[in-house]
């Protein structure tokens, strides 16, 4: 062969094994000319939520590089929910509802890494369903809209609060600035409420017999004796923390209690809806029992203790008092039959066998809760299991059941004397700041997202008011004649769902908290008061953004309960 085609043949070669390495080098993928498939977000749109409901979805890619990281560069997700960067999961409870409109982001593991974005969006729809777990019924002392609430922002808002008032005699009286704490305490008693009430032909009160109400005058008292002492409002700066609390949540301007008496009575009613001694009865307890002692009422007071009973006419000397020990279903009762649980806040006597006072403590005079330690009247003690595993004779357990996360569905919560505002406690002024420290530890806990408190009085307290119960039952045979409804008494409503500055004109009365739980927990109805009652329904959007908290502003803290050395006071009679 010649040198030529020597020569000729190896250039040859040469060209085809450089042929050859680039075929390779393009089939491997490396360098500049990979076949590396393109990185993309293969996620095109994402499935809508509902509002307070579990969301899941996953966000997807292809190309590049394995493994993926994600992110959000710009927009936000909706509120409750998160995106788990490793595995593009977007996942929670979302809280709001509307569309969230943000840019998704993926990167590979190549090196340099490369990202793409896609534009994306989730739609979280409206949830009517409520979103409330716990509910806190907090019970205060005697007070009415018109004595308490003398709130030039909720009356701009038109809350209808009054400034004077008319007596029997048909003046005006225009209504004193007191403090919280004063030295004397209206009458509010059956007799009380009939004397104020004016009870009219037609079935309405005239509220115009305030004049009439007695007073009782604490020993050494400076403002006692007096004129039209009844005739009060409040000085604002005693009750700041429930003016804000009345503003920034709901109050209500048509609360009535149910009955038409004092306190024992009342609370029975917000326990069960009725006052009644057994089931079937047509007659209520209508007043406290005769003892000044403690326990003062309940299935374990001494056997001598009776309470009035006040019959479809409105006549309490038709039968003869009775043993305070009663015996019909609570809502206690429902709750536990659908599995919930529930306490009952309340402080204790000094031996911490009762409640103190036992008038306040509707559980006790509940034979089946109480299970008490003898056939009433004999007992001495209540050693049941409901009355053990729910009744709690400490009511500052609950600013420790908050914190430690171990609050019950459904929570009772009463005051001592002096935290009550119970008039004729000198100086009971600490009342506000006592509901105040319930109110901001929910605030500041999880709980704040799923609770409902409802801050309410158990009776008028015999100081005057001027607007009548839309309807007074007497002489009838439906249920509560001869003793609904009663006066009004304030309500706050406070949640993160409750309407923010709203005042609701609508009818409600002890009933409608039962109702509202009744509703809430997809429990029967007793077939007392709740039956009548509003839900309370207008006091809550579901569908609202939660509304943020605040704390409440008071003088004092939680710690000053928990840890107060004060010897605790009882009202004489209520």
């Amino acid at each position: 062969m010649s040198r030529f085609s020597v020569l000729v043949s190896a250039l040859a070669a040469l060209l085809l094994l450089g042929m050859l390495s680039f075929l390779t080098a393009c089939g491997s993928g490396s360098g500049g000319g990979s076949t590396t498939p393109t990185l993309q977000i293969t996620t095109q749109s994402l499935p809508g939520g509902t509002q307070r409901t579990s969301y899941n979805a996953t966000l997807t890619a292809s190309g590049g590089t394995a493994p993926y990281t994600w992110s959000i560069p710009s927009g936000s997700l909706p509120t409750g929910v998160s995106l788990v960067p490793g595995t593009g999961v977007i996942s929670g409870t979302p809280t709001s509802a509307g569309a969230s409109n943000f840019t998704a982001q993926v990167t590979d593991s190549e090196s340099p890494a490369r990202a793409v974005m896609a534009s994306l969006s989730i739609t979280i729809a409206s949830s009517s369903a409520s979103p409330i777990t716990h509910v806190i019924v907090i019970v205060q002392e005697n007070r009415s809209p018109d004595n308490l609430f003398q709130d030039t922002v909720l009356i701009g808002r038109g809350a209808d609060i009054q400034n004077f008032g008319i007596d029997s005699n048909g003046h005006t009286v225009p209504l004193k600035k007191v403090a919280l704490g004063v030295d004397f305490d209206p009458n509010h008693s059956n007799t009380a409420w009939k004397d104020m009430c004016d009870l009219q032909a037609n079935g309405q009160c005239k509220m115009d017999g305030a004049n009439l109400v007695t007073i009782g005058c604490n020993t050494g008292a400076k403002d006692c004796p007096g004129t039209d002492l009844n005739f009060a409002y409040v000085n604002p700066s005693d009750v700041q923390p429930y003016f804000q609390m009345a503003e920034t949540y709901t109050f209500a301007d048509r609360m009535f209690q149910t009955n038409q008496g004092p306190s024992m009575p009342a609370h029975q009613f917000l326990l069960s809806g009725t006052s009644a001694p057994k089931v079937g009865s047509n007659l209520f307890a209508s007043e406290n029992p005769n003892t000044g002692t403690q326990p003062d009422a309940g299935c374990d007071t001494a056997p001598n203790v009776t309470v009035a009973l006040i019959d479809p006419t409105g006549s309490e000397t038709t039968n003869a008092p009775i043993y305070p020990c009663f015996e019909h279903q609570t809502l206690t009762d429902m709750l536990e039959t659908a599995g919930l649980n529930w306490k009952y806040y309340s402080p204790p006597t000094a031996d911490g066998l009762h409640a103190s006072p036992t008038i306040w403590n509707a559980p006790e005079a509940i034979e089946h809760i109480c299970g008490p330690n003898a056939t009433p009247p004999n007992a001495t003690q209540c050693v049941g299991t409901d009355w053990t595993n729910h009744v709690v004779l400490n009511q500052t357990q609950v600013l420790n059941d908050i914190t430690g996360a171990t609050l019950p569905a459904v929570s009772w919560v009463i005051p001592t004397g002096q935290d009550s505002d119970h008039a004729g406690n000198i100086p009971g002024n600490t009342g506000p700041a006592w509901v105040a420290s319930i109110v901001n530890a929910v605030g500041a806990s999880p709980y704040w997202q799923n609770t409902a408190i409802f801050i309410t009085w158990d009776d008028w307290g015999g100081w005057y008011d001027h607007v009548p119960p839309s309807q007074v039952l007497v002489n009838c045979s439906v249920f509560g004649c001869g003793y609904v409804y009663g006066f009004r008494v304030p309500l706050i409503v406070v949640s993160a769902y409750a309407k923010a500055g709203y005042i609701s004109h609508q009818q409600h009365d002890f009933g409608s908290i039962l109702k509202y739980i009744e509703a809430n927990f997809d429990l029967p109805s007793l077939g007392y008061a709740d039956a009548a009652a509003d839900d309370l329904s207008d006091c809550f959007n579901y569908g609202q953004n939660p509304l943020p908290f605040s704390a409440i502003k008071a003088p004092l803290k939680a710690d000053f309960f928990v840890h107060d050395t004060r010897p605790r006071t009882d009202p004489d009679d209520d």
